[in-house]
Parts: structure tokens; sequence; C-alpha cells
């Protein structure tokens, strides 16, 4: 008995640990965060010391941003060495250049000096241009150089993405040198790499070598017959989501990425390439809102005045929707009901808009969604659209008609129904194919049209019916 009760006790404990574990796994808890800021204001440097020697990078990072702007401070100006340079690079661009414009240039370019050249880049590009010189001018020549050549390429590009760090070698060597000449240029090779490119005397791709390939090759096999013919040379100038889409088909771990010559300048890897579909993702997702850029820790009027852009284009729309109601006020004023379920028709009309237009969006985000099938897809959401509208015409045709004592009223509200479920359906998809077509974000202008679709359609039916039946 003694020893099957050893065996829960272990089996309990093994279970709390496997717990923790996994808790500890889903990153920081608000318990960890109040126990930093408690021992910060204690002034309890050693507590400081072991709570941060259980964090990971990312951790950091998630503190900085959550944490009042004093206790962040207080964490930075006292307790720096805390925050390995990586940190940085995991901060929201709005945190990160408040944070950064509060140091001196040269504590920056510290920072800097130690990251890769994307992350590097990526640290400084939030900066405001007088201040972002400053900080270059303080960086060495080799650093300066690499900068500045990241930021003449375009915005969102392959150039702003890549690395300059990679592993190249020519076509003549052995697996032997090769591998003689990783260990022993191992400090100044790129901390996580996948492949290596082979190159010809003038620096052009003959073909990549995935490392697992070389591993297992004999010392004295030449490079130049393990090399991969399939390569994917990614122009520097071509968008980031475009490189995302080459990393997604083609299921690539890294990629070189050459100039307007050919010739080999940089690399681009997976974690880049993740970071760009994340953000993508999230650009489209905040336009639907109608938000031009994530402003969760922007301060309180700029966040007002970007909203106020969009709210002021959907006021226009709603005018028009009342235009629409106003056409019918001797109706409406007969059939008081009528004031009642007008929000049902519009309502339903607009959530069910909503969600073609977010699956339409998203289709021709990730180019499963083109002149080909886009036919098939309209049509598609149509019926979609009329199947959920005579479904919800009968549930509301018959709760309207009982409510208010008119089966005819019921039978108008079930039509209108059915009609602005069919209109949600086809403009959903279509609005955003057609901006698409003429080169309009359709993630920042598919919603206002489509609201505006919905809402007069829908009040035109019901109050029309209503009108030719009831009056």
């Amino acid at each position: 008995m003694a020893e099957d009760e050893d065996k829960i006790l272990t089996v309990s404990g093994d279970d709390t640990a496997a717990e923790d574990e996994g808790t500890a796994l889903l990153g920081l808890q608000d318990e960890d965060i109040g126990r930093i800021l408690e021992a910060l204001d204690e002034d309890d440097s050693v507590r400081l010391e072991a709570l941060f020697s259980e964090l990971g990078t990312y951790d950091k990072a998630d503190l900085l941003e959550k944490v009042r702007a004093d206790a962040r401070k207080k964490l930075l100006d006292e307790h720096s060495r805390f925050f390995e340079p990586e940190v940085f690079t995991y901060l929201q661009e709005e945190v990160r250049r408040r944070i950064l414009e509060d140091m001196d240039p040269a504590q920056i370019a510290g920072i800097i000096s130690e990251l890769d050249s994307d992350d590097a880049l990526d640290l400084i590009l939030p900066l405001e241009e007088d201040f972002k010189h400053e900080v270059i001018r303080k960086l060495s020549a080799k650093t300066r150089l690499v900068l500045q050549e990241g930021l003449s390429f375009p915005e969102e590009s392959a150039g702003r993405l890549m690395q300059r760090e990679f592993v190249a070698v020519p076509q003549f060597w052995t697996v032997g040198k090769t591998i003689d000449y990783l260990r022993a240029a191992a400090d100044d090779l790129p901390d996580n790499f996948y492949d290596l490119i082979v190159i010809d005397p003038s620096y052009h791709i003959a073909g990549e070598i995935p490392l697992h390939r070389l591993v297992r090759a004999r010392r004295s096999e030449k490079i130049e017959a393990l090399t991969l013919d399939d390569t994917h040379p990614i122009p520097a100038t071509m968008d980031q989501e475009e490189v995302a889409e080459i990393f997604r088909n083609e299921d690539l771990a890294s990629a070189p990425v050459v100039d307007e010559d050919g010739r080999l300048i940089g690399i681009i890897t997976y974690d880049d390439v993740i970071d760009v579909i994340d953000e993508e993702a999230s650009e489209d997702m905040l336009k639907l809102g109608g938000i031009e850029e994530d402003d969760l820790y922007r301060s309180i009027l700029p966040t007002s005045y970007s909203r106020f852009r969009w709210l002021f284009i959907n006021l226009f729309t709603a005018f028009m929707a009342a235009g629409v109601i106003s056409l019918f006020q001797v109706t409406i004023e007969k059939v008081v009901a009528l004031a009642v379920l007008m929000p049902i028709v519009a309502g339903m009309g607009g959530n069910a808009g909503t969600q073609t237009l977010t699956v339409a969006v998203r289709a021709l985000a990730t180019k499963e969604l083109s002149s080909t099938n886009a036919w098939r897809v309209i049509g598609k959401e149509s019926a979609v659209g009329l199947v959920n509208g005579i479904l919800f015409a009968i549930l509301v045709g018959v709760a309207a008609g009982f409510w208010f004592h008119q089966l005819d009223l019921g039978a108008v509200i079930a039509v209108a129904m059915i009609t602005n479920l069919v209109i949600a359906g086809f403009f959903g998809a279509c609005v955003p194919i057609v901006l698409d077509r003429y080169d309009i974000d359709p993630a920042i202008a598919s919603a206002v049209f489509l609201t505006t679709m919905t809402d007069c359609i829908g009040f035109l039916t019901f109050l029309g019916l209503a009108s030719m039946f009831l009056v």
C-alpha cells in the first residue's frame, strides 16, 4: 500500500512539474510581471537577478511593453544588464522608438554592433531621420556601410529584409576544406544558417547545398558535385510579400538575395519571413477595421487622428443610408414596426457581408483567389447568402409576424432578408476582387463599399416592399 502511495505521489509531482513547465512555455504571466515590479519598487537587486534569470529574450521584451513608462525607464536605467541587444528587436515598433529616443546615440550604436545586419537595420528604421543619422555616425565604418546600403533599398523590400552575413563557398573546394573553413571562421559566421551558397569567381550563384547534404558527404568529395541547381535567387528590390509567397510555395529555409547584376549580396531566412507573414496578416486585419497601423502603444491624439479619418468617411456612407430611409418617411410613420425591424435587416446583411469579405481578402492576400476562379467564388458566396437568407427569412419572418400580429409584415422582412444576404455574399466577394484588379488595397477600402451596399439595398428593399404591400 505504501509503495502504491509513493507511486501516486510521484505521478502527482510529475504532473505538477509538467503543468509548471507548460505554463512557462506560454510566456510571461501577469504574476511574473507583478513580482518583478514589486522587487523593482523595493530595489531588491538580488531578487530581480533571480527573476530575470528565468526570463527568455522575448519575455523581457514583453515585460518592457506591458509595464508603465516610469517602470520601464527605471528598469533600463538601473538594470540595463538584464536586457541583451536582441531584446530590442522583439519590441513593438512604437515602444522601441520611444525607448531608443531616450537613449544616447552611442548607447544605441553599441546595441546595433551586437546584432545581425537585418536586425540592426530594423532597429533604427522607426527613428527620426536626424537622430538616425546621429546613431549611424557612431558606428564602425563597416557597420555604417552595411546599414546605409540597407536604407538605400525600397521599404518592405527583400533588400531591407535580408542579412548581409552568409556562408558562400567556391565551386572548386572539397567538402573537407569547406568544413575546415567553417570551423576556423566560426566567430565570423552567422549565428544560424541552413544552406551554403555556391558561387563562381564573379560572385554569381552557382547553386546551394543544404547543411545536411554537406555533413553526410565524404571529405574528398567536390562541392560542385553536391550542389543543387534548384536555387531561388531573390532580387533585392522584390516586395517582401512576394518573398513570403516564394518561401511558402517552395518550402524554403533560406534563400539568397542578388543585386541587379545577379551577384550575391545577402540572404533571407525563414524566421524573417515568419515576421513578414505575421506583419502582413496583422496589417490586413487592422485595415479591415479602418486602422492604418497597430496603435495599441501610440498616444491618444495620434490614435484619435488616424481613426477619425476613417470614421469621417464612414459618416458619408451613414448619410447615404439615412437618405434612403428618408424616402420612406410616410411609410414608417404609418407602420411604426418598420423602424423597429430595420436594424435587423441592415445588421444581418452587414455581418454576412463581413464574413464573405474576410474570406475574400485573405484569399487575395495568399494568392488563392485570382481571375481564374473569381466568378466561381462569387457564385459560391452568393449561393451561401441565398441559403442563409432563406433560413433566416423563415426565422425572422415568423417572429416578426407573431410579434406585431401582421403576417404580411413577416413576409416583407423575409423577402428583404433573402435579398440582403444574397447581396452581401455577392458584393462581399466581388468588391475586393474589383479593387484588387485596379491596384486598390482591398483590405482598407472594401468595408466602406460593402457597408454602403448592404445598408442602402437592405433599407431600399425592406421599405420599398413595405410601401407596396403594407400601406
